[in-house]
C-alpha cells in the first residue's frame, strides 16, 4: 500500500528562539543540561566571536606548559553541533530589549524571544592613558592563548616583561610564565598598585604565594599604581619610571561599552543589573550571568567560581521562562574554595581561614578542573530526533552529509541524463550548443557576449543562516568563474525550517542576506526567487553571466597539459566528521574560510595564462570532475603529496571518515583507474565532495610556473598537482 500525504509526519514548528550571547562557563553548562531535556519547538543559539572558549582555571596550567589547548578549551562549535544548537561566529556590537534585537556589524540584526548574556569581563586600561595602545589585555580570555604566542614571539633573551595587577589572575600569571621560560633569561615584574597582592585572601596562602614569586624571580611591585603607559615605559604615581619590552595589563574588570548602551539597567560600573532569577531588572526576556552581571541583591567578586554555579539555575529558569513556569532563585555562596596555580605543579589552597599547599593541592585542584572539562570533552550519547528513528546520533551508520556531499551519485545521475537525452533529444540538445547535463554554465542567448547561466542548490551544512547564505552563494559563481564568464543576475530558491511567520522571515533575511554580501561583490544583482517551508534549510541560486573575450572551456585538456588546484580539499570529510561529533570546530572554521574565498580572480588569472580547460572542483570530487575535463582519450598522473588539504582532512581520513558521496564518487572513475592502484588514505581525498572547492586548471607546461605564481601573488593557494597523460587511465602516487 502506497505512502499519501496523509502518512506523512510533519517536522516540528519553530516558534520561539533563545539566543545565547557568549561562551562563558555558565552558558555552557546551561547549553548542555537544556540540550538534554529540549523544549518543543525552542531553536537555540549561541552567538560568540571564537569557537573555542578556555575554562579560566587551567588557562595558568596551559601557559605554564603543564595542559595542551584541547584540554583547556570548549570547542563550542562541535558543543553546538553535538546539542542540535545553532551557532554563529561573530561579535555584538548592541542590543536593543524593546525590539527584542541583537546587533552586528557584518550582517542584520537577530532577533529573539528570549536572551541570555555571558561575555565575560575585559581589563580596565580606559582609566590610566596609553594602557589599551601599548599593553596586551588579559581579558577576554576566549583569545588570551593566541595574544600570549604574539606576545612571547616578540619576548628576545634578556627582556623584561610586565604584568600590571595584582589579583589572583595576574599572579598566577607571572608564575606561569616564569615557570615555562624559566630558561630565556627574562626578567619579570609584577606591578601591584595596592599595598598587598591577593586582598581579602588568607595571609598564610598570600605569604606562600608571595614566596612562590621570589623563588621564580618575579620581582614584585606593591604600592606601585601606573598611572600612564608610554611605548616601554610605565609611569608610576609619585614620578618614578620602569621600562619594560612587554606588557600584560590583568587589572580590575570593566564592562563591554554596549551593554550599558542598550538602555538596560546597569550598576556603578556598567555591569547588567540582574535579579536573583537572573533576569535584567529592565527586561525579564534578558538573562545574564557571570562577570558581565551583577546580581543586586547580592553583589559578589568577579569571579569564574560564581558562573559556573549559576549553569544550572540558568539552564532551569530559561526553560521555565520559554513555558511559562515559575522560576527559581539564586543565592550565590559568601566564601569559596579559591586554588591558585604557583607556576610548577603545585598550588595553594583558601577559603576562609583555611590554607594548604604542595603538589597535593595541584593534584586536587587538576582532578577538580579535568572532571569539569570532561563534560564537554565526552558529551552523553544523544538520540536521533528524526522521526522514527531510533539510531544514536553517535552510532557509526553514516548519515547523509549536507553541501555538495549530499549530491546523487554521479553514476545514477548520468545514466538518468542519458535515457532523458535519448527520450527527449529536442528538449536537451540546445541547437550548436551543450547537450543536457554536460557543462558547468549553459549558453542561453548568442551572439557575443553570450548569456550563460547555471544552477546550483545546497542541503545547508552550517547552522548559521547568514553564512549558509555566503557560501551558496559563492558556490553558485563559481560554475560562471569556471566558464571565464561575469555574473549579472541571479535568482534564489529557498526552503526554511517550519516555523512561525516571524521565525521564518528572520532566517530569510539573514539568508538572503548573506548570499548578497557576496553578490554584491561580483557585480551579480539578485532579482527574485521563490521561498517555500520544509523539513529542512536548503537554498539554491540560477546565475547568469555574459561570456568575456576568452572563454574557458571545461573539456579541452592535451597530454603535457600541468594541472594546477587552487583551493585545499577536504570540506566534504570534515562537515561528515563534524555530524559524527568528530570535527574540532577550529577545522570546521578553516574550511568555511575556504569556502568563502571567491574563484573570481583564480579564472581571470587562468584566461590570462591561456588555460586549456577549468572547472570547479565540487560535488564530483578532484577525481571525478578531473575526468569530465580528461573526456575518453586523454589520462591524468596525479602528486597526491602536491595535494593540498584543510586542517584535520587528513586526520579524519586515517580514522575511516568519510562523506556519504565518497562511494559514489569512487565508482565514477573506478573504470579509469589501473588495476594495482589502490584507494589508500592519502588517495581517498581524491574522491572527496567538495562545496564551493577551488578551480581545477589545465595549462599548458612551459605557462604553469607563471600561473602558479601569479596565483600565489593573489593569495591564492595554487599549485601544481599533475599532468596531462596520453593512456586514459588516472593513476596517482
Amino acid at each position: 500500500m502506497g505512502s499519501g500525504p496523509s502518512d506523512m509526519k510533519p517536522a516540528a514548528q519553530l516558534a520561539s528562539d533563545l539566543v545565547l550571547v557568549g561562551g562563558g562557563h555558565a552558558h555552557a553548562l546551561a547549553l548542555r543540561m537544556l540540550a538534554m531535556a529540549p523544549v518543543a519547538g525552542l531553536r537555540i543559539t549561541l552567538v560568540s566571536p571564537a569557537t573555542h572558549t578556555p575554562y579560566s582555571g587551567m588557562l595558568p596550567g596551559l601557559l605554564a606548559g603543564h595542559y595542551s589547548f584541547a584540554e583547556t578549551h570548549i570547542d563550542l562549535a562541535a558543543l553546538c553541533a553535538w546539542a542540535g544548537v545553532r551557532f554563529i561566529r561573530t561579535s555584538i556590537t548592541g542590543l536593543d530589549p524593546q525590539q527584542k534585537t541583537i546587533a552586528f556589524s557584518d550582517r542584520p540584526p537577530l532577533t529573539y524571544d528570549a536572551l541570555s548574556i555571558d561575555i565575560g569581563s575585559q581589563p580596565d586600561t580606559a582609566s590610566v592613558p596609553g594602557a589599551a595602545e601599548f599593553s596586551t589585555p588579559v581579558k577576554p580570555v576566549a583569545a588570551l592563548w593566541s595574544r600570549w604566542q604574539n606576545t612571547l614571539s616578540g619576548l628576545e633573551s634578556g627582556a623584561r616583561l610586565a604584568i600590571v595587577g595584582g589579583g589572583a589572575g595576574s599572579v598566577e600569571l607571572a608564575l606561569a610564565i616564569a615557570h615555562v621560560l624559566s630558561e630565556r633569561n627574562l626578567a619579570i615584574d609584577l606591578y601591584c598598585g595596592a599595598p598587598q597582592i591577593l586582598q581579602g585572601y588568607n595571609p598564610r596562602a598570600r605569604r606562600r604565594v608571595e614566596r612562590a614569586l621570589i623563588d621564580h624571580g618575579v620581582h614584585l611591585h606593591v604600592d606601585h599604581r601606573v598611572a600612564r603607559v608610554k611605548a616601554n615605559a610605565l609611569y608610576l604615581q609619585g614620578g618614578a619610571k620602569a621600562h619594560y619590552d612587554e606588557l600584560l595589563w590583568c587589572t580590575g574588570a570593566s564592562a563591554s561599552p554596549w551593554l550599558s548602551d542598550s538602555g538596560l539597567p546597569v550598576d556603578d560600573r556598567g555591569f547588567l543589573a540582574i535579579t536573583d532569577t537572573l533576569q535584567s531588572t529592565g527586561s525579564a526576556a534578558v538573562f545574564a550571568v557571570g562577570d558581565c552581571a551583577t546580581q543586586i541583591n547580592h553583589p559578589r567578586p568577579k569571579a569564574g567560581v560564581y558562573a559556573v554555579r549559576q549553569g544550572p539555575v540558568l539552564a532551569n529558569n530559561l526553560r521555565a521562562y520559554v513555558l511559562g513556569q515559575p522560576l527559581k532563585s539564586h543565592a550565590p555562596q559568601k566564601r569559596f574554595l579559591s586554588l591558585l596555580s604557583l607556576g610548577d605543579k603545585l598550588a595553594v589552597a583558601d577559603r576562609g581561614p583555611f590554607s594548604a599547599s604542595g603538589a597535593w593541592v595541584w593534584r586536587w585542584k587538576d582532578r577538580i578542573d579535568r572532571e569539569f572539562m570532561r563534560r564537554f570533552s565526552h558529551p552523553p550519547v544523544m538520540p536521533d530526533t528524526t522521526p522514527g528513528s531510533s539510531v544514536p546520533a553517535a552510532n557509526p551508520i553514516q548519515a547523509p552529509c549536507g553541501g555538495c556531499g549530499a549530491k546523487l551519485a554521479p553514476a545514477e545521475l548520468s545514466a538518468v541524463l542519458a535515457g532523458l537525452r535519448q527520450r527527449y533529444p529536442k528538449a536537451t540538445q540546445a541547437d550548436n550548443g551543450p547537450t543536457l547535463g554536460s557543462d558547468d554554465a549553459a549558453v542561453v542567448m548568442t551572439p557575443e557576449p553570450m548569456l550563460l547561466q547555471s544552477v546550483d542548490s545546497l542541503r545547508a551544512l552550517v547552522s548559521d543562516p547568514y553564512l549558509m547564505g555566503q557560501i551558496a552563494a559563492n558556490h553558485a559563481l563559481s560554475d560562471l568563474y569556471a566558464c571565464g564568464s561575469t555574473p549579472v543576475s541571479a535568482q534564489a530558491l529557498v526552503t526554511l525550517p517550519f516555523s512561525t511567520a516571524h521565525v521564518g522571515a528572520g532566517d530569510l533575511e539573514q539568508m538572503l542576506a548573506g548570499s548578497l554580501s557576496i553578490f554584491e561583490k561580483a557585480g551579480c544583482v539578485l532579482l527574485g526567487g521563490h521561498s517555500m517551508q520544509g523539513p529542512e534549510c536548503q537554498l539554491g541560486f540560477v546565475v547568469n553571466g555574459l561570456s568575456g573575450e576568452r572563454s574557458l572551456p571545461k573539456h579541452g585538456l592535451r597530454p603535457g597539459d600541468s594541472l594546477i588546484l587552487t583551493k585545499p580539499l577536504g570540506t566534504g570529510l570534515l562537515f561528515a566528521a563534524q555530524m559524527q561529533g568528530r570535527a574540532d570546530g577550529g577545522d570546521i572554521e578553516a574550511a568555511i574560510e575556504s569556502m568563502l574565498v571567491s574563484n573570481a580572480v583564480g579564472a581571470q588569472l587562468a584566461v590570462e595564462h591561456g588555460a586549456t580547460a577549468v572547472t570547479d572542483v565540487t560535488g564530483f570530487g578532484l577525481a571525478g570532475h578531473l575526468i569530465e575535463m580528461l573526456g575518453e582519450e586523454a589520462g591524468a598522473s596525479l602528486n597526491l603529496a602536491a595535494v593540498s588539504l584543510l586542517p584535520g582532512a587528513n586526520e579524519a581520513i586515517t580514522t575511516g571518515i568519510h562523506s556519504s558521496g565518497f562511494a559514489g564518487n569512487y565508482a565514477l572513475v573506478a573504470d579509469r583507474c589501473e588495476a594495482d592502484v589502490a584507494v589508500t588514505d592519502a588517495a581517498a581525498i581524491l574522491f572527496d565532495p567538495q562545496t564551493s572547492g577551488g578551480l581545477l586548471i589545465g595549462v599548458s607546461a612551459d605557462r604553469s610556473r607563471a600561473l602558479v605564481q601569479a596565483l600565489n601573488d593573489q593569495g591564492i593557494e595554487g599549485a601544481v598537482i599533475g599532468v596531462v597523460t596520453e593512456s586514459p587511465a588516472l593513476v596517482w602516487a
